[in-house]
């Protein structure tokens, strides 16, 4: 078969993969079964057992590859003015449409699947003031607890006294314990690596990413090591096969917290209580600031550390690549687009409700 030919047939099977996914969506219970569930789990453990092992991140340097790949081929194709278009046109949709193939068959289908409140059973409906209430005094309690395990005075910020290596290869901790309770969260092998795009990630606005096309889970180096845990957790929960923002979050958060690392606890406890307060301002600022002056004076250190990071690292490219992100996470499924992290409150209160998310006595701890 002729290029030209080959060129034409993808691009043509470009468009009947887009009907198809759509069409699937119609069906996340067969998405659930037999790809998340089925085809997804042994792809993501061949990756993680290949790729897992080497040190630095084989995606980042695919990604790299790649840029190196469209800036050539951009170039030639202003350069090349009277080449025929056509021609050039279906070269592209065949490009995308391996892209396009690649991207779902290995990972995206996974935002087509059940939500979690099925997975768990949960209630979905909207929460109210009160419930959110109770959730966010409860999440300020566990934070309150740990705090003082760690460093004995509610003035002081909590500081993890190791590696930021030493907390990626602790991740697994929290998986492990999780999987006690939920067998699907088994994590092994696990591939976790610190992203070799961690500066322009930063200057971005993002603090990690899945490689769908390596299966390797990457974080940002730079944040601060309290939001590390949680970021990693999260990045994880990514890798299992949950694609959703804020279902990411909160599979991310009960790794955390679940953990026998009290770092681990505190920064998953941390995330949730930005966002449970971040939801009850949404709906009511006089109740929120009325949980803010609950905040021990440590916390409110490692809040406001991280706050400064990302404040430091603010541009004027910042906006643009998250509407791109914004818009990407709309075309997948989460309409409520980089707002969707947030959602995660949703999750934890059903779950509370459902469930509990106290692991100690409802009492101050001494």
């Amino acid at each position: 078969m002729k290029k030209h030919a080959l060129y034409q047939l993808l691009t043509f099977f470009l468009l009947v993969q887009i009907v198809f996914v759509k069409f699937m969506g119609y069906f996340p219970t067969i998405i659930e079964r037999y790809y998340s569930n089925g085809i997804y789990q042994v792809i993501s453990k061949v990756f993680r057992g290949i790729f897992g092992w080497i040190p630095f991140s084989v995606g980042d340097i695919y990604y790299f590859l790649i840029g190196i790949f469209i800036v050539i081929s951009g170039y030639r194709f202003l350069k090349n003015k009277d080449k025929n278009r056509k021609r050039q046109l279906f070269k592209l949709g065949a490009f995308l449409s391996v892209f396009y193939f690649l991207f779902h068959f290995l990972w995206g289908m996974n935002y087509y699947r059940n939500s979690l409140f099925q997975t768990f059973n949960l209630s979905q409906k909207e929460y109210t003031l009160e419930e959110l209430t109770n959730l966010t005094e409860q999440l300020l309690s566990e934070l309150k607890h740990t705090q003082l395990q760690l460093v004995k005075n509610d003035t002081v910020k909590v500081s993890i006294p190791y590696s930021k290596n030493k907390i990626l290869a602790n991740t697994q901790l929290g998986y492990i314990a999780l999987a006690k309770k939920y067998p699907r969260y088994q994590y092994r092998p696990k591939s976790l690596k610190k992203s070799l795009f961690s500066i322009p990630l930063t200057y971005m606005g993002f603090s990690g990413y899945l490689n769908p096309f390596s299966g390797e889970a990457q974080v940002d180096y730079l944040v601060p090591k309290i939001s590390l845990p949680m970021i990693s957790s999260h990045e994880v929960a990514h890798q299992l096969g949950i694609a959703s923002e804020s279902e990411a979050n909160f599979i991310g958060f009960l790794a955390a917290t679940n953990s026998d690392d009290l770092y681990f606890n505190y920064s998953g406890y941390l995330s949730a209580l930005r966002y449970s307060v971040a939801a009850i301002r949404f709906k009511d600022s006089m109740a929120s600031k009325a949980i803010v002056q609950k905040i021990p004076t440590g916390i409110l250190k490692n809040i406001q550390e991280t706050e400064d990071f990302w404040q430091s690292y603010q541009n004027k490219a910042e906006p643009f690549f998250k509407l791109f992100y914004d818009n990407y996470l709309k075309a997948n499924q989460q309409k409520d687009g980089l707002q969707s992290y947030s959602n995660m409150v949703n999750l934890l209160v059903a779950y509370n409700q459902q469930v509990g998310i106290q692991k100690t006595p409802n009492t101050k701890p001494k």
